[in-house]
């Protein structure tokens, strides 16, 4: 699916067009039913590129974390309706670590990645939408 921004700065567009790309991978997987950790990180990845390109759009400094509801919290004191991305932040930071390191990794299902996945287009939506 091809998505279209309202006009930004190159760094702000540079930022939409990972989290697009990221997003794209997962839905991609989904499609052909594989790969269930790699969409789970980039469901989260793709949700973290879409934040804290909101906060670039705003001029706010980006912090190198990850843990998404603490950059939802950030988008919140622009635009407070950001509240309401809390419950699926919380779900997408239980995929990001687990996902990303072998250690720690435990084998997510498909019905975990096509959750990750939801999430992560009903946070692309929502943050589109405010610019």
């Amino acid at each position: 699916m091809e998505r279209h921004y309202m006009p930004v700065t190159k760094y702000v567009a540079r930022w939409l067009a990972r989290a697009e790309e990221d997003l794209q991978v997962a839905e991609l997987l989904i499609k052909e039913n594989r790969s269930a950790n790699t969409i789970c990180l980039h469901s989260h990845q793709s949700v973290e590129k879409y934040l804290k390109g909101f906060l670039a759009y705003h001029e706010k400094h980006i912090r190198k974390i990850h843990e998404l509801n603490m950059i939802v919290a950030e988008c919140s004191k622009i635009d407070a309706s950001f509240a309401e991305l809390h419950d699926d932040a919380v779900t997408l930071n239980a995929f990001y670590t687990p996902a990303r390191y072998p250690a720690d990794m435990p084998d997510f299902t498909m019905k975990d990645a096509k959750k990750a996945c939801e999430a992560a287009q009903r946070i692309e939506k929502f943050v589109l939408s405010k610019f």
